[in-house]
C-alpha cells in the first residue's frame, strides 16, 4: 500500500512537471512568413510592356504604308 501511495506521487509529480513543461516548448514564436517574389504587379508590368511594343510596332507599319504605297499588302494582314 505504501509504494503505491509512493508511485502514485511520483507520477502526480512528473504528471505536474510535463504539463507545466510541455507547453513552454510549443510557446515558441514562428519566423514570420517570406514576402511573396511576385505580387501580380510586376506581370502586369510585363503584359503593358509587351502591349506597348506591339502597338509601337502597328504604328509603324501603318504609317510607313501611308509613306511607302509598296507595303500596301501588310495592311490586308
Amino acid at each position: 500500500m505504501a509504494t503505491s501511495r509512493i508511485l502514485f506521487g511520483v507520477f502526480a509529480v512528473a504528471a505536474l512537471l510535463l504539463s507545466v513543461s510541455l507547453p513552454a516548448v510549443r510557446a515558441q514564436s514562428l519566423p514570420p512568413a517570406p514576402s511573396p517574389t511576385s505580387d501580380g504587379t510586376s506581370i502586369d508590368q510585363g503584359i503593358a510592356y509587351v502591349l506597348m511594343l506591339v502597338a509601337l510596332v502597328l504604328t509603324y507599319l501603318i504609317h510607313a504604308a501611308d509613306i511607302f504605297p509598296a507595303f500596301e499588302f501588310y495592311i490586308t494582314l
